[in-house]
């Protein structure tokens, strides 16, 4: 998990397929106007379900056909919809990068993916993230 204040430059820049389209620029200023948090989900069906758990982009959709979803529940407009989702693998990829420069998918991949898939897991507070628990498993990045 990593919490932070975004630049607008790299709001712009993150949402830049989007640019010249008519909410692009509430975006980026919503984008910018406070604290955000950014987390990797580690599941095998992780960009489902988890937008899932957001519910439509569309919050008056949200509203009626997903009403306990995040957006239904505290989705303002469709640009203010409190919370975004990768929408593919190759999205996610590019998305991590962005907001985790250090983050190397290949090296979790190899070295600590296998450990979470096997064993138990325990919470970090500290980082903000589930690592392997017990003896052999790395401690938090």
């Amino acid at each position: 998990m990593r919490e932070l204040l975004w630049r607008k430059e790299e709001c712009q820049k993150f949402y830049q397929e989007h640019e010249g389209r008519f909410f692009y620029q509430r975006l980026v200023e919503f984008m910018a106007s406070g604290p955000i948090r950014a987390y990797i989900l580690a599941h095998k069906d992780a960009i489902q379900l988890w937008r899932t758990l957001m519910g439509p982009t569309r919050v008056f959709r949200a509203r009626h056909v997903a009403p306990d979803s995040i957006r239904g529940s505290f989705g303002l407009t469709d640009t203010r919809n409190t919370t975004h989702g990768s929408d593919s693998v190759v999205s996610a990829s590019r998305e991590i990068a962005a907001f985790f420069p250090d983050f190397s998918e290949q090296r979790w991949y190899e070295e600590e993916e296998p450990l979470l898939r096997c064993g138990p897991v325990r919470y970090s507070p500290e980082g903000g993230i589930h690592c392997a628990a017990g003896p052999g498993g790395p401690e938090p990045a």
